[in-house]
């Protein structure tokens, strides 16, 4: 097996013990890179020079006797709303083309003191609003399992990355399903940790209370090793959690016998793609077989309607008032005098904020911020964005009723397997609706996770979400892995097309 078709763990193996070094593994991911990306344009940016430096520095630390670290020599590809210290973090924006911060995020500074290889930075839907990556202001990221279909969003960069062989890990940010969704798209594992789990100091921001960071990584192993390297208190994030972090890899193979696992109604529902509802029973059925207790529960209000053909969903609803909000108050800083881009044609300050604003956001950006500024307007703050809050804290209060019965939730991660690119782009409101399962677990701050469970007709991936308690990620890792074990899908790189 070539050394860009081993998982991180198993990198990390071979380089600590001598089979190969972490120079050879940087490399032969550049190489993938170079093979593949002018396709798939998973990469906003690569760093191949600091890229190899820096896996020379750990095989030289090696060499003297170092202790190595959880990530030793792993290469890893990051978000471009991750800030990198004295490298370009864009977030797929004109906005922001040009900045290069002059620090790193927390999770950055994590994966670097544990061993890491940053390798580039990934493509996203500008910045991280969107459901296909093809929001981006630099390029349309494809799906390595069918190029002419949208790898998911916004961390479609990242999915891809860790799908098409070209980095084993990745770092992704979900506030709607942004991690979750690509995953289940490019048949990757996803996780969105509990909000305050991992900081989100250094992750430019898009709606503060509903944002976080996660791994995305080609198998459940993966994704608990580099979570266990970015979770954990920082004094920097004023939401961080001072939670204990679970040796998450030391703990993942506990059996899940006894376990009760939620099935949900109301999001096995009529618009459900059959193959998609097909493998996650299928996959549910299985953890039965190993001793878990399917448990029949409700959320009422993430409820989905389906109303001539078409998808409706109040979780939905209460995100696209809460996140636009945010996000109008968070990119008021991108004026062209404080931060981002700034026009050449301007005649007074006025024109300045308004020219430099319509340059470099795109339309997709512009469309959430003028629906956010409405939502906090006068005269309209009660009717949407305060109810949109009452509504967040109902369905809190679901999950922690169905939790009282249960020890994880299991349900679809997306409607469908991925779609054709161009085929939602003029409906916005169909776009939303591809994170209608994935929504409601950023409202409620819990921990969600999509893993591999099927393959279409179509020969399209499928993924399983897995939702749990605060700050069990463990408990759905776990759930995770037994998930794994009894798909038993085959291990293998999708052969670009």
């Amino acid at each position: 097996m070539e050394l860009h078709e081993l998982t991180g763990r198993e990198l990390r193996e071979r380089i600590v013990a001598g089979e190969a070094s972490a120079e050879e593994a940087t490399r032969a991911c550049l190489e993938r890179i170079a093979a593949l990306d002018e396709r798939l344009r998973a990469f906003v940016s690569t760093q191949p020079d600091a890229a190899l430096e820096r896996a020379r520095a750990v095989d030289a630390a090696l060499a003297r006797g170092e202790e190595p670290g959880a990530l030793c020599g792993v290469p890893i590809a990051l978000k471009d709303n991750l800030c990198t210290r004295g490298t370009p973090t864009t977030c797929s924006s004109r906005m922001l083309e040009h900045y290069v911060p002059p620090y790193d995020a927390a999770v950055v500074e994590r994966i670097l003191a544990a061993g890491a290889v940053p390798i580039g930075k990934t493509n996203l839907d500008e910045f991280a609003m969107g459901s296909s990556t093809e929001n981006s202001a630099f390029a349309t990221t494809r799906n390595p399992w069918d190029t002419d279909r949208v790898p998911g969003g916004s961390s479609g960069g990242s999915a891809v990355a860790v799908a098409a062989g070209e980095t084993p890990v990745a770092l992704g940010s979900d506030t709607g399903g942004s991690i979750r969704q690509p995953a289940s798209f490019c048949g990757v594992v996803g996780l969105k940790p509990t909000y305050g789990r991992v900081s989100r100091y250094g992750l430019v921001a898009f709606a503060s209370s509903l944002d976080q960071i996660g791994p995305l990584a080609r198998d459940v192993t993966d994704a608990a090793l580099l979570l266990g390297v970015v979770a954990g208190h920082d004094p920097r994030d004023s939401t961080s959690a001072p939670e204990p972090v679970p040796d998450y890899l030391g703990q993942l193979e506990a059996g899940i016998e006894g376990r009760r696992i939620g099935l949900p109604r109301e999001f096995f529902i009529d618009g459900l793609d059959p193959e998609v509802e097909a493998a996650v029973r299928r996959t549910c059925d299985l953890l039965a077989d190993q001793g878990a207790e399917l448990v029949d529960v409700s959320l009422p209000h993430s409820r989905i309607d389906v109303q001539d053909g078409q998808l409706s969903a109040y979780a939905v609803a209460a995100y696209y008032i809460i996140a636009t909000a945010e996000a109008s108050s968070n990119l008021a800083r991108y004026d062209g005098v404080h931060y981002g881009h700034r026009t050449d044609d301007d005649v007074d300050l006025i024109d300045l904020y308004a020219r430099s604003r319509e340059e470099g956001f795109g339309a997709e950006v512009k469309r959430r911020i003028i629906l956010g500024t409405y939502a906090l307007s006068s005269g309209y703050y009660d009717a949407y964005y305060l109810k949109a809050s009452k509504v967040r804290s109902l369905i809190r209060r679901d999950f922690d009723e169905a939790f009282a019965r249960v020890d994880a939730i299991a349900c679809p991660t997306a409607p469908t397997p991925a779609f054709r690119i161009g085929e939602k782009t003029d409906d916005p409101l169909q776009m939303y609706m591809a994170d209608v399962f994935t929504i409601s677990c950023n409202l409620a701050g819990i921990p969600g996770l999509s893993v591999p469970c099927g393959v279409s007709a179509a020969g399209l991936p499928i993924g399983l979400q897995l939702l749990g308690r605060p700050f069990d990620e463990l408990g759905i890792l776990q759930v995770a892995r037994a998930c794994e074990r009894a798909a038993q899908l085959p291990r293998r790189l999708p052969e670009t097309r």
